[in-house]
């Protein structure tokens, strides 16, 4: 069908208004922003007398920006004149600071001035939509994390330790070598149900606690295991199943996937620029010739 010259310009707007409330846009928008400002900033700020603090526009919006990238909202008037304020005073301090030297030998200035070096290697361009098909190739590839947890059907027979005391485990290993698959045995009461189907450890470890949860999904299905402890007393458990479903379909898991593939691929460009810049140093590692007391002594496991 043709459309009208309205009625393609119409779609056309219709088509970058929505573009245009993406939060990635407004993010890569923000972050060329900062960085383009960033380096004029930096260049005002190394021309400055000394003694004279000159809020230049490039600050004024770097300061603006960044208000804007955190909180998704264009600062007031007051607010603006506020942070403003603060820089001055940060600048201030900072000038001080530099005076009396206390920049040297600072563990946390020394490891806020690498993270600050981290940050800027993060490429901007990682951001990126990804290609067509380049999303479900990598969900693919990362099936397992993404996967449902095993789940456990099983009954059990209880031994309780407040009727038995201290003999409840001992009593529960001597019914083990009577019981088989046909004969369930008996056991003590249970407060909740003797057997569960398709239960997952969290849900497992909410009736019977963590360790008996962590012990189950150890086990082999098809035999009688046991004793099994949980906060009630000790179980011999007759798991018939430990299933493990299938991954979920790409669709229903889209965009955790898509923020996933985003931050490996920031990892990679950060792990890439510094490779690069560690390529300019000749790194030399000399060691003390005595560590004792400074570095834990290895014991050899027999």
């Amino acid at each position: 069908m043709n459309l009208t010259v309205s009625e393609a310009k119409e779609s056309r707007l219709s088509l970058i208004k929505r573009y245009l409330r993406q939060p990635l846009l407004h993010f890569l928008i923000a972050g060329f922003a900062l960085f383009v400002l960033y380096g004029g900033l930096h260049r005002s700020a190394v021309n400055q007398d000394p003694q004279r603090i000159e809020i230049t526009p490039e600050i004024v919006q770097w300061i603006a920006i960044s208000w804007l990238a955190r909180w998704q909202r264009p600062a007031s008037e007051q607010q603006l004149q506020g942070l403003i304020d603060e820089y001055v005073k940060e600048e201030i301090l900072y000038r001080e600071a530099l005076k009396l030297g206390l920049d040297k030998d600072d563990t946390i200035i020394r490891r806020r001035l690498a993270q600050k070096m981290d940050f800027l290697a993060e490429d901007v361009a990682s951001l990126r939509e990804p290609a067509p098909g380049v999303l479900e190739a990598w969900y693919n590839q990362h099936q397992d994390a993404y996967a449902l947890p095993p789940l456990a059907t099983f009954r059990h027979l209880f031994f309780a330790l407040d009727k038995r005391g201290a003999d409840a485990q001992a009593q529960a290993q001597a019914a083990l070598s009577g019981l088989t698959d046909q004969n369930s045995g008996e056991g003590d009461a249970f407060m909740f149900k003797s057997a569960y189907t398709e239960q997952s450890r969290d849900q497992v470890a909410r009736v019977f606690g963590s360790t008996f949860a962590i012990s189950l999904f150890k086990q082999t299905p098809g035999s009688w295991v046991g004793p099994v402890e949980s906060g009630f007393g000790w179980h011999l458990v007759w798991i018939e199943a430990l299933a493990k479903p299938p991954a979920p379909p790409f669709e229903t898991v889209a965009q955790q996937v898509k923020s996933d593939w985003l931050s490996e691929q920031r990892s990679a460009s950060k792990r890439e620029h510094f490779d690069a810049l560690k390529a300019r140093y000749e790194v030399v590692v000399v060691m003390p010739t005595s560590t004792s007391g400074i570095v834990a002594t290895q014991t050899e496991q027999p």
